[in-house]
């Protein structure tokens, strides 16, 4: 594993802090390109579509949970263009009890519902790359753009940087979950994303059956304790990645 995983991220991506209206624009048209152009997993007639000067015709996919959540983007540095984003549903502060779409979506064998804990818990969610990035056979129509097939990431002359995409957005996460002191992430996977985040050492529980959303998904629950001493143990250079090294622990 390249030690200097952080660097190697860098030199081809950004990785962005969506914190203004301008920004999460990007983030909201992005996701229409992914979730209804892309993969037709939503619907045009739900989004919000305006004219833009000099640009005509743009559309944002946005839901309810969006008030109530932060974002991330990453940035293709050569290019300029958004390749992926991600946000973290957080906690209502009026209403922990509020549920989250996990909890309304999947049959779940132990959610969580001490009011102590939820006020700490949040949800991953609108995980998603560019098909621009999804270049190998069986990553189109995937969100995370990630193949089945994940031994082909490890190969001696690798030399791809999709994991790096996925890495980043999770890097995005702990640094949201460390803002907002998230310590418990609900988190609805695809399987393969789920594989390839174990092989760097990323643990996340199964706590529901499997559900058919376009494809498989899978329920899961995390928690930062577990989560990042294992990264570090397994993957230290995933791990000074994805908490700027040790700066979001």
């Amino acid at each position: 594993m390249n030690p200097d995983l952080g660097a190697a991220f860098n030199a081809y991506f950004e990785l962005i802090h969506a914190d203004t209206d301008a920004l999460r624009r990007q983030v909201y048209e992005l996701r229409h390109q992914v979730y209804v152009l892309e993969t037709g997993f939503e619907s045009e007639r739900d989004c919000t579509c305006v004219e833009v000067a000099g640009r005509g015709r743009v559309c944002w996919e946005t839901d309810v949970y969006d008030a109530r959540a932060d974002h991330y983007l990453i940035r293709h540095r050569r290019t300029g263009v958004y390749a992926a984003t991600t946000r973290l549903i957080l906690p209502d502060p009026n209403d922990l009890s509020a549920p989250f779409p996990i909890e309304l979506h999947c049959p779940l064998d132990t959610p969580v519902r001490d009011l102590q804990t939820r006020a700490r818990l949040g949800e991953i969610s609108r995980f998603a790359v560019s098909k621009v990035f999804k270049r190998r056979i069986g990553e189109l129509g995937t969100l995370a753009g990630v193949s089945d097939h994940t031994d082909m990431y490890f190969e001696a002359d690798e030399r791809r940087v999709l994991p790096h995409i996925s890495l980043g957005l999770f890097a995005g996460v702990v640094h949201m979950a460390y803002r907002h002191r998230i310590t418990h992430c609900y988190a609805v996977m695809e399987p393969a994303l789920l594989r390839l985040l174990g092989r760097f050492g990323v643990i996340f529980n199964r706590i529901g059956a499997d559900v058919d959303y376009h494809g498989v998904r899978i329920p899961c629950l995390g928690t930062m304790q577990e989560a990042l001493p294992n990264i570090q143990r397994v993957a230290p250079p995933v791990w000074a990645l994805i908490t700027y090294q040790g700066r979001w622990a």
